[in-house]
């Protein structure tokens, strides 16, 4: 009993000295009543429901830890997730039905796959591949169908657009947004997307050519080819859209806007960026 209560003293002297902390001031700290912590625990508390409303009550344990960290906090995720569990703050989320918006069913010329998505970890830099697809918005005067171009390297949405149909023309407006914003170099850029009618289109593959991208197609009815923009679409519905009853298109669209240029590309952080924001991520990659 005596070496084992002389070997904890010298484990305690060793560490305070390898901390350059007193001996008094580690056994107070040992000492501190339950208020003190509490305290702390009610400080911390108030900052994460901060951060959790911040995010429209979407972020779990890791990204709100992430938030908390950058803002000078320091604090791990398991305490995090503890007093997160214990008040009941959780990531609301929820799920409805889907419908199809891709009609491979055509005769129109189908590009290379030259994308697999299992091989995204080889792109080292921006506006390398773009990924695009289409989904829908419901809203009490019908369908809103909303077309992105998702950046594969920093997730980012580089151009979007929303209208009351999805006929080629939807596509074109994002290409033209993201063609606008991005610095895009001849035959560099793949853009990738399903071999939906839209983009086997002759518009579309002329516009391609004269923008000097390269065309790529999944194979048919294989939704994991295309699992980046899948992931983001189901961020979208269950963060924004399914959570909210949109009265008019007009409505859904600026909710959507908002939701992409606002909060996703400049303030939602990415698990696949190192829980950074895709604007953030990429303004880190072009300085390298």
């Amino acid at each position: 009993m005596v070496s084992k209560l002389n070997a904890e003293e010298v484990a305690v002297t060793w560490a305070c000295k390898t901390l350059e902390v007193s001996r008094s001031g580690y056994y107070a700290w040992l000492d501190r009543d339950d208020s003190e912590r509490d305290k702390e625990n009610a400080v911390l508390l108030k900052r994460i429901r901060a951060v959790h409303e911040k995010s429209d009550r979407t972020y779990g344990s890791p990204r709100v830890t992430e938030d908390l960290r950058a803002e000078g906090t320091v604090v791990n995720e398991k305490r995090v997730a503890r007093l997160m569990r214990e008040n009941m703050i959780a990531s609301e989320s929820v799920k409805k039905f889907k419908i199809t918006t891709t009609d491979s069913n055509h005769d129109l010329p189908v590009a290379q796959r030259l994308f697999e998505t299992e091989h995204a970890d080889k792109i080292m830099a921006p506006n390398q591949v773009w990924a695009g697809d289409i989904t829908y918005v419901a809203t009490d005067e019908g369908w809103l169908f909303l077309a992105i171009f998702l950046d594969i390297f920093t997730r980012k949405i580089v151009g979007f657009s929303c209208d009351d149909n999805m006929q080629t023309t939807l596509i074109l407006q994002a290409l033209e947004m993201a063609l606008g914003r991005q610095d895009v170099e001849d035959g560099e850029l793949v853009a990738h997307s399903d071999q939906g009618s839209q983009y086997a289109s002759d518009a579309y593959a002329s516009r391609l050519r004269l923008a000097g991208i390269i065309a790529s197609m999944s194979r048919k009815g294989n939704c994991y080819d295309n699992a980046h923009v899948e992931s983001f679409f189901h961020s979208l519905k269950t963060e924004l859209v399914y959570r909210r009853n949109f009265k008019t298109r007009e409505e859904a669209k600026r909710a959507i806007f908002e939701w992409i240029e606002t909060w996703y590309n400049r303030e939602r952080r990415h698990s696949a960026l190192g829980y950074m924001s895709p604007a953030d991520y990429e303004k880190l990659a072009l300085a390298a």
